[in-house]
């Protein structure tokens, strides 16, 4: 199944490139979703689209396609690979990124060996995979997928107030094309880990089979706002406190369980917001996350349950309020052993694994057999400008990605 090995030089001078576009006044890395500088990394993107002589196809969510369609190719449902180039605050450079452009070098490896698809095969970079200035995340291949009404995603109002639908005008990006205008006929999509699995067990590829179930809740505790000075423990209703004791108990049950269960507190924000007063009013929000459904709805439910009882003892008031629920995924079987078999081929050691992070191929998995490949992220960092992969792992992880779209794009899904 090995055939001959992409163009490195020409991969990793592209991840650069793209990661050198969209740096603020500091020097960071930040490509928001249909912001000034998400645009020009687009526009980047397009114009490589272009120059590999591929056919371009924008649809009215934003996602950019790069379609290779040799003549005499009548199957109708794309091999499609991809991923995202839109960032968080304070990116590192191959988040999402490495899967797009991979995706396109392998395209342009297999026109270069004069290769014949029995049927297309197209690269995608979809919009607001990282939900920061638009939520929810995976935005743009939940629609795709049909996950979310079109208009409902287009009206979406972002944290600065934006319009989503009119910043895609903005910036050039509201396609034409319905999503959805193609059903592939599979998808992979090759990633950093953005853990540290691989590098502690040294191995340089995984293909992954599962990805964890999401649960995104936003818990707003109401009490009353008094002075920090004369009103004693007993007789105050603090939401301060109160928040402290959830975000404690999600800590302390996760580290108890011997299940892969994580939960996470990552925003919070008091009002009055002063140091010498109670707060009246705390606002987190919780995610959690596993891999197995059973698991993550018990979860759910014994948050529901100390949250009640908090309520209780506190005396204060509890509202949560649901921002995104995506189930577990099992990836597509055939593809995830085909991945190993095309790492064994190269004389790579590879793992299966689970993905603790949310990507678009769990929304494309609805619709088309999916799966995904992982190669090693040093020190297991990600959303940070120290994020790093041996360019030595990313060229591998592309070859075998490579491979992988060779048999696919010629002789169909293994079963």
């Amino acid at each position: 199944m090995t055939g001959q090995s992409l163009d490195a030089a020409r991969l990793i001078g592209r991840i650069r490139t793209l990661g050198e576009i969209g740096r603020d006044a500091d020097g960071r890395l930040v490509r928001l979703a249909a912001s000034d500088t998400e645009k020009l990394g687009r526009d980047q993107f397009v114009t490589w689209v272009k120059g590999a002589g591929l056919d371009l196809a924008v649809d009215r969510i934003g996602n950019i396609f790069g379609i290779w369609k040799p003549d005499g190719v009548t199957d109708d449902a794309p091999l499609l690979l991809g991923s995202h180039i839109d960032t968080v605050i304070g990116a590192g450079i191959y988040d999402g990124c490495y899967g797009v452009l991979s995706g396109l070098e392998v395209i342009e490896t297999l026109k270069a060996e004069g290769l014949t698809p029995s049927r297309p095969v197209v690269v995608a970079a979809f919009t607001n995979e990282e939900g920061v200035r638009y939520a929810p995340d995976m935005m743009g291949s939940l629609v795709y997928a049909g996950g979310l009404d079109i208009e409902t995603a287009l009206a979406t109002i972002g944290t600065d107030g934006t319009v989503l639908g009119q910043e895609l005008r903005r910036i050039g990006y509201a396609g034409e094309h319905e999503p959805g205008f193609f059903r592939p006929h599979a998808y992979i999509e090759l990633h950093i880990e953005q853990g540290p699995v691989l590098e502690r067990e040294g191995i340089p590829v995984a293909a992954v089979e599962y990805l964890q179930g999401i649960s995104w809740q936003r818990v707003t505790i109401t009490g009353d706002a008094n002075h920090a000075g004369t009103t004693p423990i007993s007789m105050r209703r603090d939401a301060g406190h109160a928040a402290a004791r959830v975000i404690t108990f999600l800590r302390d049950r996760a580290r108890a369980s011997n299940t892969p269960t994580v939960a996470t507190v990552g925003c919070i924000s008091f009002e009055p917001n002063a140091i010498n007063v109670i707060p009246s009013r705390a606002t987190f929000t919780v995610d959690l996350r596993d891999p197995d459904e059973d698991r993550l709805q018990e979860e759910e439910a014994a948050l529901a349950e100390f949250l009640e009882s908090i309520s209780t003892e506190e005396q204060v008031g509890i509202s949560v309020e649901r921002l995104a629920r995506f189930e577990p995924v099992k990836f597509d079987q055939g593809i995830v052993t085909l991945i190993e078999t095309a790492a064994r081929d190269r004389g790579l050691a590879c793992r299966r694994m689970t993905s603790g992070a949310g990507h678009d191929a769990q929304m494309i998995a609805r619709i088309a057999p999916s799966a995904m490949i992982f190669v090693p992220s040093i020190g297991g960092i990600s959303h940070n400008p120290k994020e790093y992969t041996a360019d030595e792992d990313l060229i591998a992880g592309a070859n075998v990605l490579l491979d992988v779209v060779r048999r696919l794009a010629t002789e169909g899904t293994p079963a």
